[in-house]
């Protein structure tokens, strides 16, 4: 513990730190941004992902850590075991260098760019098999790197980073400069999914991406304040408003999703749109859901892909948000009566969800306008939004042609679509057409 450590970050190491693992090296220095990056038989990708960070231009670099999470459970085959030690053997080597891009990569300047790892592989150090994943990966890295901030310099910034992923040669600079040049507490970086020479997996990439930002660009049509991507390769926050929520969670899936939702419930999700992430477009093993698992499901041909939700569901989402969101508060049964004015499954779906009880609750407990609405934001939350839109696809709506209902919310709004395709299924360059529209409407 190189600097001296705030209260808010003493006070949720006493109820929330892990202290089962350990940073495998000494460092020396103290530092102002650390990118967390768990990884489980990821020991090729490693190496690419570093020389790309070396090629960052190297203003910060000096003020970065690195942090590896090597990771397996009691449980995992040799095969992964052998490839994780290979990585922690690497990754050792590397931070024992005094100039790391002299192992890595020729380049006119020396590195200052510290890597160092945990070990969460070996015997002894492995994730306990009820909670190992992701999650749990995440959060060990993020609360040892607590102990490692400079405090008494800048705001501190927790990166959460992939290892199978690439980054634009500004990424660390812009992170830095984002955060410590405006009142950013949290963020969402700009990510695109590398687009690969193999047409399969090129097809089955450009679907997921469709999906992921058809979603997105539905929720801000929506004025929903979720309306941001939970990339876990792609999310950053201070070091403080990491401890004041409570940390990582320690799922095995959905991990980002949840801490950023949990996030947003009291700081605005900013995109940071001026780098880039570069997620894999591979099949992977690693989660229940995600890229990976999207990959697989595409090859796998065993349903159709080019559906998206009815584009009516983030209008009927709009009209409700507009009615629920007012300054005014209304009684539980005007709410309901404005809820069959807007879509009678939209009325079910609140009765379902027990609205009427919950909406008393709310009431009684809250003591001011400005409280009352946030506990709204809090009731109809990120996790309930999701699930208004599938009780619509699944109980009225069902699901739309991927490229009508991208027409329909383009043309909702207001959005310019140069694509003038002759079917329902467009050629692969126009699918990329309607990807990179996307990209620029979303980030």
């Amino acid at each position: 513990m190189l600097s001296k450590i705030p209260h808010y970050v003493t006070k949720y190491q006493t109820k929330f730190a892990l202290e089962n693992w350990q940073i495998g090296t000494t460092l020396a220095d103290s530092f102002e941004i650390i990118i967390i990056i768990p990884a489980i038989k990821e020991f090729e990708n490693i190496k690419r992902l570093v020389k790309s960070l070396l090629l960052n231009d190297n203003k910060y670099f000096k003020k970065t850590l690195i942090l590896f999470v090597v990771n397996n459970d009691v449980s995992t085959d040799d095969e992964i075991k052998s490839d994780n030690k290979k990585s922690l053997e690497f990754l050792s080597k590397l931070a024992g260098q005094d100039n790391v891009s002299n192992m890595m990569i020729s380049l006119e300047n020396k590195s200052d760019l510290t890597i160092s790892f945990i070990d969460a592989s070996t015997n002894g150090n492995e994730l306990p098999l009820k909670d190992a994943g992701v999650g749990l990966a995440r959060k060990i890295g993020m609360d040892l790197a607590l102990n490692y901030f400079s405090y008494e310099k800048s705001k501190p910034i927790l990166v959460c980073l992939d290892a199978d992923c690439e980054v634009s040669s500004n990424y660390i600079t812009e992170i830095y400069e984002k955060f410590n040049s405006s009142s950013i507490e949290a963020a969402s970086i700009r990510f695109e999914h590398k687009l690969e020479e193999l047409e399969d997996i090129n097809k089955a990439i450009i679907n997921y991406e469709l999906f992921l930002r058809y979603y997105v660009l539905g929720l801000k049509y929506a004025n929903s304040p979720y309306s941001f991507f939970t990339i876990g390769s792609s999310m950053a926050c201070t070091a403080e408003v990491y401890c004041k929520i409570g940390g990582m969670n320690k799922k095995k899936a959905a991990e980002d999703f949840y801490f950023l939702e949990k996030l947003s419930k009291n700081y605005p999700i900013v995109n940071i749109n001026s780098c880039t992430v570069f997620p894999s477009s591979r099949c992977s093993w690693r989660v229940p859901f995600g890229t990976g698992q999207r990959v697989n499901r595409f090859l796998s041909n065993v349903q159709n892909e080019y559906v998206l939700y009815n584009p009516l569901s983030f209008v009927i989402l709009k009209n409700w948000l507009e009615v629920f969101m007012m300054d005014q508060a209304v009684s539980a049964d005007d709410y309901l009566n404005e809820a069959i004015k807007i879509n009678p499954g939209l009325a079910q779906f609140l009765s379902d969800q027990k609205f009427e009880i919950e909406w008393t609750k709310i009431v009684e407990n809250s003591k001011s306008a400005e409280q009352l609405m946030r506990q709204k934001k809090y009731w109809f939350d990120g996790f309930r939004t999701l699930k208004l839109i599938h009780f619509l696809r699944d109980h009225s709506l069902g699901l739309s042609q991927m490229f009508d209902a991208l027409d329909e919310l383009f043309m909702l709004m207001g959005i310019q679509k140069p694509i003038n395709r002759n079917s329902s299924f467009p050629s692969q360059d126009e699918q990329k057409e309607y990807l990179f529209i996307l990209r620029e409407v979303t980030n």
